[in-house]
């Protein structure tokens, strides 16, 4: 053990190389990355996302009133659910949108906006607008074609929508996702959450006391152990406990950070309309939006839009289905709309809400594009109002909040990804890895671990958008059967 401490705390400066180096080079990664971001990805997204919308008749907007009077105005009346192996809608709700709100609405946002310009916030909204529809479809399925397991839980998500949606001879399609997702639950779900739950908790820490690279190396590793220690309390209580955990975080941690948010759009008031403008002319012609001193592509901008904006909102990946299994409801478009509430809240809501942070509080033009940003570049636009170290510390309770209930809920995903493979023997022994990982991904690479985590969805968003163009008629027929029943009452 000591010699596994000198090893990875002996060297500051090599330490995060080492890290790193177990799981990635930095450029093989990297191009991976954008061999499967590419634009073929792009379209496949977005075009199965149209698709849907066409088929379903666009229920994200036509019946965007029933949706929200059926999600969000239930959410008073959340109660629980009496039947074992199940929890309540809202629950299940909260534990995917808890997947979904992390470290991309925050660290992601910024990040897509230093890379790719103001214009990427643009492609997220577009992203969304689709993903929608996407998220309402999966979510559908996940319900329709759930099962039991073992311990009598109900279990779904796109492994068993393939299997029992397309048929025997599509098993193999299923078994490409659970391998996917189950590996991708160490990157969206694990490495890059607590990455940059270290990173932001250092920046805040520094505030108020000058730390080196090897002080931040330490608190990076304490605060490693201690979310794994949080993250195997909660993982092994199950789906309820999840849930229970979610149900809390989710709510609080929102509000807290919409509020923040508001304040500092509220002080910068004049400079929104121009916030907006770089962010429409920025969207088409970067050079354009940035007086054309930097030399972001209109290809770089949409890839970094579209990008994160999945990363954050999860529509098409196939993860948050996992967790929406679980509602104790009977019409599987019941729980489908809730997908379209998530999806909403997380994206046009609060992403917006840290593009408008970034934007107005650090300014268009003092934002350093072509580089590697996260957290900071919203601390800063927090600071512009807040002043001092106090922002710093707001963010990452916030960010910290976020990213472990994300770490909670991919979790879950991944168990049941591995459940789905090798069966309940596999669950412990999956858990104690990823309890590992979070130690391990307190300390790597920022960069590294994003990249990790982008080529990881795209790869299982590939077999998930596959069924869900096969299954496609299903959904449109469901969506047709659903809203006839509820017409028919109405009158």
């Amino acid at each position: 053990m000591e010699g596994f401490m000198n090893w990875l705390l002996g060297s500051p400066d090599a330490a995060g190389a080492r890290i790193g180096g177990l799981l990635g080079s930095g450029g093989i990664e990297r191009s991976i990355n954008d061999l499967v971001w590419g634009i073929p990805a792009m379209v496949l997204i977005l075009g199965t996302g149209l698709l849907l919308s066409v088929l379903c008749r666009f229920p994200q907007f036509t019946k965007l009133g029933y949706i929200f009077k059926n999600t969000l105005g239930k959410a008073l009346k959340k109660g629980d659910s009496k039947k074992a192996g199940a929890v309540s809608p809202f629950k299940a709700m909260c534990t995917a949108l808890a997947a979904s709100i992390g470290t991309g609405n925050i660290a992601g946002v910024s990040g897509a906006i230093a890379a790719g310009g103001p214009g990427a916030v643009f492609w997220m909204w577009i992203s969304a607008l689709v993903g929608m529809c996407t998220k309402y479809s999966e979510v559908t399925l996940a319900v329709k074609f759930r099962e039991r397991n073992a311990q009598g839980d109900w279990v779904g998500g796109p492994m068993y929508y393939i299997k029992n949606g397309l048929g025997k001879n599509w098993k193999w399609l299923a078994v490409v996702f659970a391998v996917f997702g189950g590996l991708a639950s160490f990157g969206i779900g694990n490495l890059t959450q607590v990455n940059t739950i270290a990173s932001t908790i250092n920046e805040a820490i520094a505030g108020f006391v000058p730390t080196d690279e090897h002080q931040k190396l330490i608190i990076a590793l304490v605060v490693g152990i201690i979310c794994a220690i949080v993250v195997f309390i909660v993982l092994v209580g199950g789906i309820q406990r999840i849930g229970d955990v979610c149900a809390l975080l989710v709510p609080v941690m929102a509000v807290i950070y919409v509020v923040a948010s508001l304040i500092v759009i509220f002080f910068n008031l004049p400079a929104v309309p121009g916030a907006f403008k770089a962010i429409f002319v920025g969207a088409f012609t970067p050079q354009a939006a940035l007086g054309g001193a930097v030399g972001i592509s209109i290809r770089t901008v949409i890839t970094k839009g579209v990008g994160r904006g999945i990363f954050s909102n999860e529509a098409g990946l196939g993860s948050a289905p996992i967790a929406h299994a679980a509602a104790d409801v009977e019409d599987p478009v019941e729980q489908g709309i809730y997908g379209v509430f998530e999806v909403f809240m997380d994206t046009i809501v609060v992403c917006t809400m840290t593009a408008l942070v970034v934007l107005l509080g650090v300014g268009v033009g003092n934002i350093p594009y072509e580089t590697d940003q996260g957290a900071n570049l919203t601390i800063q636009g927090f600071q512009s109002v807040f002043g001092g170290p106090v922002p710093a510390v707001v963010v990452a309770i916030c960010l910290t909040l976020f990213a472990l209930s994300t770490m909670l809920t991919w979790g879950l995903y991944g168990t049941r990804c591995f459940e789905f493979l090798f069966g309940s023997k596999a669950v412990k022994v999956y858990q104690i890895f990823f309890v590992f990982f979070v130690i391990i991904g307190a300390m790597m690479e920022l960069q590294i671990a994003w990249n990790i985590a982008d080529t990881l969805n795209g790869l299982m968003a590939i077999p998930n958008l596959i069924a869900l163009i096969a299954l496609c008629p299903l959904v449109a027929k469901l969506t047709k059967e659903h809203f006839s029943r509820v017409n028919r009452l109405r009158r």
